[in-house]
């Protein structure tokens, strides 16, 4: 037994071993290296999606190849792994379909650019920044600092709407004034605020839209452009500067109304103001 263990240990059997172990390290020092090089020569020339995915490519490629060669100097034959790993990639295949079926969508993701990592996007009544876009799922970054990861298949199937993929955005803000209000002065004023913002775009110009007749109120749609990050502050402070601006010119924001009729058709329900001492007097209740 000591004679077995003391062969198994020659130079000749540590050697290959010594090898397989110095390329991995080699490997990891090469990938890392390069993984290194490619963000600071490419970081301006390509976006921060495609960077990634090169720094991965390069990273995972090299240290593939070193680990193929350190498995030929253990002894293996890398034949019949890349026909084990095959034979094992179907039945993964097979055993796990709604993996491949992400890691499919994640490729028409990634070839579509339909929003790249950075971008804020909306997927139902989820709302963040892309953090990344990897094989089986996107992960984000909501405006509560929640960390959401939502799978490939999901996004392909279901409505993505890329808030950040234009340099401006709309505001469209729905309003409603007292039938008594001018038209043309609520315009007017409404277009004076606009001007009055430094944060609101001149070109295009804001849209004012008459949008019919409401159960209590003049309806408006007022539209208004920024640029992207400029419209969560723009949409603050518009809403209390047509306030301000309205109070000012005695323009009324009425609150829903109701009117009650009973008997004619168009005579008004009588109502009668009675004062406590009245109540009382009817009821037969002593004077205090």
């Amino acid at each position: 037994m000591s004679d077995w263990f003391a062969h198994s240990l020659d130079a000749g059997h540590l050697l290959p071993i010594v090898r397989a172990v110095f390329l991995v390290l080699i490997g990891l020092v090469l990938a890392s290296i390069s993984s290194r090089l490619i963000r600071r020569f490419f970081a301006a020339r390509l976006s921060t999606h495609s960077l990634l995915l090169l720094r991965r490519l390069v990273f995972y490629g090299l240290l593939v190849l070193f680990v193929a060669s350190a498995l030929r100097e253990l002894g293996f034959s890398l034949a019949i792994l890349m026909g084990a790993a095959g034979v094992l990639t179907v039945a993964v295949a097979f055993a796990a379909q709604t993996t491949g079926s992400n890691l499919i969508s994640g490729l028409f993701l990634i070839g579509e650019r339909s929003f790249v990592v950075g971008d804020i996007i909306r997927v139902g009544s989820t709302t963040g920044e892309v953090l990344s876009i990897d094989a089986l799922s996107v992960k984000l970054r909501t405006f509560d600092n929640l960390f959401v990861r939502i799978p490939n298949e999901t996004l392909i199937k279901s409505e993505v709407t890329t808030l950040t993929r234009f340099p401006i955005r709309r505001l469209d803000l729905m309003l409603g004034v007292a039938y008594k209000e001018d038209i043309e002065r609520v315009r007017k004023v409404l277009m004076d605020v606009a001007e009055r913002n430094t944060l609101c775009l001149d070109e295009p110009a804001p849209l004012f839209i008459f949008t019919g007749f409401g159960d209590s109120a003049l309806e408006i749609q007022f539209s208004i452009w920024a640029r992207r990050e400029n419209f969560l502050a723009l949409r603050n402070s518009i809403s209390a500067e047509i306030k301000a601006a309205f109070d000012a010119a005695g323009i009324e924001i009425p609150f829903p109304h109701r009117s009650l009729y009973a008997g004619e058709a168009t005579g008004p329900f009588p109502v009668r103001i009675v004062s406590d001492k009245d109540s009382k007097d009817q009821t037969g209740a002593p004077d205090p």
